[in-house]
């Protein structure tokens, strides 16, 4: 029995993931959202990124990536997860509820051309909407990371990439996958720019 389920899993995910390179829209999406980061960090700006659980995750190590290094030695890039600041996460939770928890971050910390990439498989977590409407309204770039159920996000995204699947689990995959991907533009546009 675990056999099989194992193999199934890799199954979708290797049909996600074909899906995912064949797929010209997602590709496309994907460079468009590494030129937007580039284009903010080389001009000043920041790359904030937020998710729940998996996601969270998730956007902590896409902004390791981009502070720390992807492939190459080079100066870090502004990259910041908000996800990982206990005492903002916790005052704020309290203070003015859990939807809130970024949004309020956004505020703060993000400016006029920055990029926010908020994370849900779903679409539909309150605090990753809430988020992007703040930072659209704050005159962020708005990039979502989503599944094929998300689509509702699109009115508040300036860019959103949607990952070929409903399942949790698969959807996070890809993210990762097309995250790596444009760490890797990131960091070669700006090393271009002689930002190393």
């Amino acid at each position: 029995m675990s056999h099989d389920e194992i193999g199934s899993h890799f199954e979708k995910s290797l049909a996600a993931m074909t899906t995912a390179a064949r797929d010209a829209t997602l590709l496309a999406t994907t460079r468009t959202i590494a030129d937007a980061i580039a284009n903010a960090i080389g001009n000043g700006g920041k790359f904030l990124l937020a998710g729940n659980g998996g996601s969270a995750a998730d956007a902590q190590h896409i902004a390791a990536e981009i502070i720390g290094r992807y492939k190459h030695d080079r100066p870090g890039y502004a990259a910041i997860a908000l996800t990982t600041d206990t005492s903002a996460l916790t005052a704020i939770s309290n203070d003015y509820g859990f939807e809130q928890v970024f949004a309020r971050q956004v505020q703060g910390l993000g400016r006029r051309g920055d990029v926010f990439l908020g994370i849900s498989t779903s679409g539909r977590s309150p605090n990753i909407l809430a988020a992007l409407k703040m930072a659209r309204e704050q005159g962020l770039v708005t990039v979502g990371f989503t599944g094929i159920k998300g689509e509702s996000m699109r009115t508040l995204c300036d860019h959103l990439l949607i990952a070929p699947s409903d399942e949790a689990a698969v959807i996070q995959q890809v993210h990762i996958v097309a995250a790596h991907a444009i760490c890797g533009e990131v960091e070669q546009a700006l090393m271009n720019k002689g930002k190393a």
